[in-house]
């Protein structure tokens, strides 16, 4: 089955821009739980249970822009004009968070590998396994070596899936969670220091991910995808959550949550195109989901500078102050991340992004996907908001 070419804009899905933040915030639990900013026993264990498996936020985030590269993919759409848009994207607020990181590290004095830094300048870091490489400079910056390496590959590719068949995209639906559970046996042909890298760092296998939301939007972008609505799928999530954190094994983890985030991630696109409510398209969290991306290049660098200042990296603080300091971190990072989004990201993206063109039909459904029913006046509102913006 092949699907017609895209002349127009498909619909905007502003529950994913909200449930952007709800990624950056399990990440960001998670370095705070390891930093290990709380000391007091009993809320440590807390912060241990709520976030053990935050670090699969990032794995929401390759998901999700598998996803929407390829739902908002315009067919005929150049390369060249594809690859500026998500440069002008990311790499503005990248060179920002490089040079403060560089700032830090010569306030402290803590040397910094030449190599390692030019490969973090130009986002190659992540092809690198070596200790000191990938997580060079601003450590975060590794899933954005990732990100580009699928943005290079993504041109090549949605040519391939507009002409696959139905059937081949459900197979790439089915082998992804499976190739996924396959790296932790496949490791044991890598080298053992390499091992870590191998199955958290390096783009080709973090790409099954990206695929694997490449993959849905093609089939619900043709009205194919089978899944279900976004109650029941955010239950399968938390269930899977739960159950993965108290009695799965690590080695299962990628797995399982691959598949819970992405029937979430349908099933808010999928309630978005047909106009019913969500909780994730209201303006506070679409401003949110928007400053997410700032948010995750700054949370590490932000905990770990100021923990070092006060002399407190390291050592836990005790009592109530350790949960204040997660929750002021939390307000420090958000409000740095809002500067650099406002101050940076934005108008970078206008700037080097390439000319917009007026699409009086923006508002139209792409052939193969169902036109959005009219919106309540809250959803109508938070569609317009969203649309002030460039879409990812």
């Amino acid at each position: 089955m092949t699907s017609a070419p895209t002349t127009t804009r498909a619909p905007r899905l502003p529950s994913l821009t909200g449930l952007r933040w709800i990624a950056a915030l399990l990440v960001f639990g998670f370095h705070a739980g390891t930093m290990r900013i709380i000391a007091e026993p009993q809320w440590k264990a807390v912060m241990d249970k709520t976030f053990s498996l935050g670090l699969s936020g990032v794995e929401f985030f390759f998901i999700l822009s598998g996803f929407v590269l390829v739902w908002s993919y315009r067919d005929g759409e150049r390369a060249r004009t594809f690859l500026r848009r998500r440069f002008a994207k990311i790499y503005p607020n990248h060179l920002v968070t490089f040079v403060a990181a560089l700032a830090v590290a010569a306030w402290f004095a803590d040397p910094v590998l030449p190599w390692a830094a030019i490969g973090n300048l130009f986002l190659v870091q992540a092809w690198i396994p070596l200790n000191g490489y990938f997580y060079s400079v601003n450590n975060v910056s590794w899933s954005l070596s990732c990100e580009l390496a699928f943005y290079l590959c993504l041109p090549l590719v949605v040519p391939w899936l507009r002409r696959s068949g139905t059937g081949w995209l459900r197979v790439v639906l089915a082998a992804a969670p499976l190739l996924i559970l396959a790296l932790w046996p496949a490791q044991q042909l890598v080298p053992e220091d390499q091992r870590w890298w191998f199955t958290q760092i390096f783009p080709v296998t973090r790409s099954f991910e990206f695929w694997m939301g490449a993959a849905a939007a093609e089939l619900m972008r043709r009205r194919r995808w089978r899944g279900p609505d976004l109650t029941v799928a955010s239950l399968i999530f938390v269930a899977t959550w739960v159950v993965a954190a108290l009695w799965i094994p690590a080695e299962f983890w990628a797995a399982l949550l691959a598949v819970a985030y992405l029937l979430v991630i349908a099933a808010a696109a999928d309630a978005d195109v047909r106009g019913r409510r969500t909780p994730w398209r209201s303006r506070p969290m679409l401003w949110l989901g928007e400053v997410s991306f700032a948010f995750y290049l700054v949370h590490v660098l932000v905990m770990v500078t100021v923990l070092r200042l006060t002399g407190d990296w390291g050592t836990g603080l005790p009592g109530w102050r350790g949960p204040l300091a997660v929750l002021g971190f939390l307000a420090l990072t958000l409000a740095l991340a809002a500067a650099l989004h406002r101050w940076v990201e934005v108008p970078m993206m206008r700037r080097l992004g390439p000319p917009r063109r007026a699409h009086p039909e923006s508002a139209a459904a792409a052939p193969g996907v169902p036109a959005p029913r009219p919106a309540a006046d809250d959803d109508a509102r938070s569609i317009e908001y969203a649309g002030r913006r460039r879409p990812d």
